[in-house]
């Protein structure tokens, strides 16, 4: 039996429960990096959790994927426990990591390729999977050159193709655009998304907001450690109270000028309202009589994304 077969009857594919985990450095104070986080993945989903670097995310990937033991809490993937059976979980998983690196000695083809046969594919597996996972990362030009000279997006294409390969039943992707430019980008969201076409799942971290509102299924908004969101993207924004933003500079306009208008936000420079269509006229007309501009476009992430949190994903902790 294959572990894909294996899995075919299971629920949920990850299900955590209160995790906590919490560094210590002696003379220095501890650090809490997880908070209680509890979220659950279905089988075939593309789930992202979405916050500020330091909020917890790769923390919880580590932990996920048999890397780091939790201070606390539960932690299954198809039922396996990863603190008490790390070993029985690996032959399910592949992991991204933030910021990894191919082996600069091997090109891309045996990256790929190698990786694959000491997962336990046969040879003729691993070269058909490796031909489709370069060319689904627009690589395959290159795929003979060493990896070491190979651009920083590029390296990233290759270790993202190493791990799409696998075509394993979940699969944990740390930032795994990282440094890609926003048609390379486009790429690997194609192929995540065909990829659980086939069948596997996919929980992803990410401070891109375009990134976690086109590809996931689900988010989980993630800050100091613990969920304050959860839920589609078009929920996350349905939550800010309008469908419309009106932006306008900060210099000269007054928020209270448009507090009657929808909900007032602040960003850098600017203020946002949140609105409906039918009060937009009324407000672009304010904001003429004030010799202000005003830019008009739909509610993002970013606008729920700043509600629950407080402050934009850029800010660093």
């Amino acid at each position: 039996m294959s572990v894909s077969d294996s899995v075919s009857s299971s629920g949920l594919a990850l299900f955590a429960e209160n995790m906590r985990k919490v560094y210590h450095t002696r003379g220095k104070p501890s650090v809490e990096a997880l908070r209680g986080l509890s979220l659950s993945v279905k089988r075939g989903e593309r789930v992202a959790l979405l916050g500020r670097n330091g909020a917890g995310k790769t923390t919880f990937l580590k932990i996920a994927s048999t890397l780091l033991m939790p201070t606390s809490g539960r932690i299954e993937i198809f039922s396996k426990d990863v603190s008490v059976h790390p070993e029985e979980v690996r032959p399910y998983i592949a992991v991204v990591p933030q910021e990894g690196h191919p082996f600069y000695h091997l090109t891309p083809w045996e990256q790929v390729y190698t990786y694959l046969l000491t997962r336990g594919f046969s040879r003729e597996t691993a070269r058909e999977r490796t031909e489709v996972a370069l060319r689904d990362m627009d690589i395959y030009d290159i795929r003979d050159q060493l990896n070491v000279t190979l651009s920083g997006g590029q390296q990233q294409r290759t270790m993202v193709a190493t791990v799409l390969a696998t075509e394993a039943p979940l699969l944990f992707l740390d930032e795994p655009t990282l440094g890609m430019d926003p048609f390379a980008r486009r790429r690997v969201w194609a192929a995540l998304r065909k990829l659980t076409d086939r069948g596997s799942t996919l929980l992803l971290t990410t401070h891109y907001l375009d990134e976690a509102e086109s590809l996931s299924h689900k988010v989980y908004i993630i800050e100091k450690g613990k969920v304050v969101a959860q839920g589609t993207s078009s929920d996350l924004k349905r939550s800010v109270g309008g469908t419309v933003r009106v932006t306008i500079p900060m210099d000269s306009a007054k928020s209270e000028d448009f507090a009657s208008f929808g909900r007032i936000m602040t960003g850098e420079g600017v203020i946002h309202v949140i609105t409906e269509p039918p009060q937009i006229n009324e407000i672009l007309n304010t904001a003429l009589r004030r010799g202000l501009s005003a830019t008009v476009g739909p509610v993002t992430l970013e606008e729920a994304f700043l509600q629950l949190v407080g402050r934009a994903i850029e800010d660093e902790h």
